[in-house]
């Protein structure tokens, strides 16, 4: 079907449209751009209003790609969320007080939030859910456990990279730190999780949980006056939750266990 010259002048216009869009790096305006046309035909919007559209399109797809950079680089292991955490199992958490705390106005303060207690009480899955919100809002995050994050200062120093990776650590604003507690660290580990925890005083968030009480940090970094120094920045300016209760995983071990004997007995 041959077209008008009218519809030729106007597909002339659209491709030049999308090759400024491609020069501009406006790819969000890009995408849209034909479809929005045709809206603003359709619903007669002013100047303004399409002119807005457009830039409303490309600030959203912005928005989502930052949002995805930021995840990748947060190596997180599984996204979870706030909705998805189940408070009847929790009755000694106050959901008001996570949803607070999802605000993430602890970031701009440079403090931390300290989670503590037993194993299978929701603890890593509040701290993914609070490194999520935090790649939402635009914070640069790494969600890392303290096995995980020893090992790496370690290797990195045998490979004279440490300044680098300590460098790299200190651009984070929100780093994760879980499971603190359950592996065993090394003098030397410990002494670098130290500056790393001490390069961050007042500078940038730690999230992190351990399964152990405060009293028994000595466990973890072998020496009482190390231990002392590294609560005292964690500690100071941080608000502090505990978990209390029975593992919600055995609990929901045993009752598959239950619920399979009964169909048996049946």
């Amino acid at each position: 079907m041959k077209l008008s010259p009218a519809e030729v002048v106007k597909q002339a216009q659209m491709s030049q449209v999308l090759n400024y869009a491609k020069q501009c790096k406006l790819a969000g305006l890009g995408k849209q751009v034909q479809t929005l046309c045709e809206e603003a035909r359709q619903q007669q919007w002013t100047y303004e209003e399409f002119l807005l559209k457009l830039m409303e399109e490309e600030i959203l797809h912005r928005k989502n790609g930052r949002y995805h950079k930021l995840l990748k680089q947060a190596r997180l292991p599984q996204v979870k969320t706030l909705d998805q955490f189940q408070f009847q199992r929790a009755p000694f958490l106050s959901r008001a007080e996570m949803q607070e705390l999802h605000s993430l106005s602890f970031v701009s303060e440079a403090s931390n939030v300290l989670f503590l207690g037993g194993q299978g009480l929701g603890k890593t899955h509040l701290l993914l859910s609070l490194a999520h919100q935090a790649c939402l809002q635009g914070y640069t995050t790494l969600f890392i456990t303290a096995a995980q994050l020893g090992n790496q200062l370690v290797e990195s120093q045998s490979e004279r990279q440490l300044q680098k990776f300590l460098d790299k650590l200190r651009k984070i604003q929100v780093l994760c730190i879980d499971e603190l507690g359950y592996v065993q660290l090394s003098a030397v580990t410990t002494q670098l999780l130290f500056q790393v925890i001490s390069d961050r005083y007042e500078r940038g968030s730690i999230l992190l949980s351990s399964n152990l009480e405060f009293s028994e940090w000595t466990q973890i970094f072998h020496d009482e006056r190390m231990t002392a120094a590294i609560l005292d920045r964690l500690v100071h300016n941080s608000r502090i939750v505990l978990f209390k209760g029975n593992s919600f995983r055995i609990e929901e071990s045993l009752k598959r266990k239950s619920n399979s004997s009964k169909r048996k007995e049946e």
